[in-house]
């Protein structure tokens, strides 16, 4: 991957980030793309916060791909901190060239950055190639996930 570089998002991306999190059957029925005020209020939250990273992944000016990282320190495992891997979306036009495996690979090295001992990440159940990906880059599927809307 060429001219692909990864820098904190800013607000200004918002709308490209958004773009990309709706862009699938799953995301198409969970995003609003024309009503960006919840995620601007996301946005400033999460920059706020220094255990969470906003990543955008750039091709000249263009938002190609994004990812959040967010570490988390705790007790059990003998205290140790683990960081979550959540949202990770490539545009369209740049899937299947490496720029996904690229994005779990800066958050691997800043989990480690951050002294994680652990990096998990949860894929949709619907999602067999995002598993099978995740899988090739050496993450097991070892829990069963739950969630509670609220």
């Amino acid at each position: 991957m060429t001219n692909i570089g990864i820098r904190p998002a800013v607000v200004d991306d918002i709308p490209a980030i958004v773009a990309m999190l709706a862009d699938d059957a799953l995301g198409a029925s969970r995003e609003s793309p024309d009503d960006l005020a919840p995620y601007l209020a996301a946005y400033e939250r999460l920059q706020s916060d220094p255990n969470q990273f906003l990543v955008v992944a750039v091709r000249g000016d263009m938002v190609v791909g994004t990812l959040q990282l967010t570490v988390i320190p705790g007790l059990s495992r003998r205290g140790s901190t683990r960081s979550i891997i959540e949202g990770v979306r490539v545009h369209g036009s740049e899937r299947g060239q490496g720029l996904g495996q690229q994005l779990i690979e800066w958050a691997v090295e800043e989990s480690r950055r951050q002294d994680c001992q652990l990096v998990q990440l949860t894929s949709d159940a619907a999602r067999p190639d995002a598993h099978r990906f995740y899988e090739r880059l050496g993450f097991v599927g070892s829990h069963i996930g739950f969630k509670l809307q609220l």
